[in-house]
């Protein structure tokens, strides 16, 4: 069974009560939702190979370390995951990012894909799947599947808030992918969003409804 990580730093907790609040503009949010990426991103690279390597510093040589290992993708879930790219690549500038498209339909609220496109050396990378909510796991599942039939096979997934039914259908259907969150609330609601949640994130982020 994958892991489940809750990221409860003090200074994640305080950026996402502000990042909840109805008051909270477009522009604020969208800066909250990197700041509190980057947060995250400390928790969920924890675990990146070092290999020991010897530098010059103005003293004189020294050991130090550097990462090993695969090289890192991100792949946010469109639209929303695009406010956490920027999080991940101010820490790994040299990652390259894929996209998956997908929309809930209204009427069934299951995912619909439109869109996918990925870095050419995709099957060999450390993927780290970014969206802000996991609310019925859907989208998560179908992304992840849709990796793994590139030939991905070390994928990481990371939310900032998420649903208990969600969590559970990706343990389900993925036991091999850990999951980062920022906060577990308490269920969905009959539409199929978290309650209390944010609200839409990706209205939120571009300032839409």
């Amino acid at each position: 069974m994958g892991k489940l990580i809750v990221c409860d730093h003090p200074l994640i907790q305080h950026k996402l009560s502000i990042l909840r609040d109805i008051k909270t503009g477009a522009k604020d949010f969208r800066e909250l939702v990197t700041e509190i990426t980057m947060l995250m991103g400390y928790e969920v690279t924890r675990d990146m190979p070092l290999e020991e390597i010897e530098i010059e510093t103005p003293m004189g040589k020294a050991k130090a370390h550097s990462i090993s290992g695969k090289k890192v993708g991100i792949v946010p879930i469109l639209r929303a995951g695009l406010g956490m790219v920027d999080g991940f690549l101010n820490l790994i500038p040299a990652a390259k990012v894929g996209h998956i498209g997908m929309y809930r339909d209204p009427e069934t609220f299951n995912p619909v894909s439109y869109y996918c496109k990925m870095p050419d050396d995709v099957a060999s990378r450390q993927i780290i799947i970014v969206d802000p909510m996991l609310a019925t796991g859907g989208s998560a599942c179908d992304a992840i599947a849709e990796l793994k039939s590139m030939g991905v096979n070390s994928i990481k997934l990371a939310n900032l808030i998420s649903a208990p039914e969600g969590i559970k259908k990706v343990q389900e259907e993925h036991p091999d992918v850990d999951i980062y969150v920022a906060a577990v609330d308490e269920c969905l609601n009959e539409h199929k969003y978290i309650i209390p949640g944010l609200g839409d994130a990706g209205d939120r982020l571009f300032g839409t409804k």
